[in-house]
């Protein structure tokens, strides 16, 4: 008796012409996007907090985290919220998308492991690459995305935004 492909969904988006996916588990929810809340000294990628369901979440322009050119703002830009465990702390992040496009399955044998183009190149981040009719989709591994550093700067504009909400009570 053969045994089925095992299979795991995942949430595609859009940055750039480019087409990525995260596993759906991690994903909250989808937002449209809104401004967030400005925090000082923060690194280039933090936009800031935005309140959801009565949580600061710390927006991460995924584009710049990426080495890409900032985000413009569109009609299709989403924020995903996503809940990530980076160096044995649980986050909770929105990271800015220009379009979400669908949530779609993978079988695993179809995940490739990250290509070797021959230069230095940070590619850690890379969980896996699926190949499609309509080119590639590039699997993150968001953990990895992150390093514990980002992960404490990332805890302390949430901490500092939650401070400061309550003094001002």
């Amino acid at each position: 008796m053969a045994v089925p492909d095992s299979e795991a969904q995942y949430v595609t988006f859009g940055l750039d012409d480019e087409c990525f996916a995260v596993p759906v588990e991690v994903v909250r929810e989808i937002l449209d996007h809104q401004d967030a809340f400005r925090i000082p000294h923060g690194p280039d990628y933090l936009l800031g907090l935005r309140d959801v369901r009565g949580q600061g979440v710390p927006v991460i322009d995924l584009r710049l985290r990426l080495g890409m050119s900032r985000t413009t703002k569109t009609p299709h830009t989403r924020i995903l919220v996503i809940d990530v465990k980076i160096a044995d702390k649980a986050l909770t992040l929105g990271l800015v998308a220009d379009r979400v496009f669908e949530v779609t399955s993978f079988k695993h044998q179809s995940v490739e492991s990250a290509p070797d183009i021959g230069v230095r190149w940070p590619s850690e981040y890379i969980a896996g690459v699926v190949r499609r009719e309509t080119g590639f989709v590039v699997i993150i591994d968001l953990a990895k995305l992150f390093s514990p550093a980002d992960a404490v700067s990332l805890v302390s504009a949430d901490a500092g935004r939650t401070v400061a909400g309550s003094a001002a009570i």
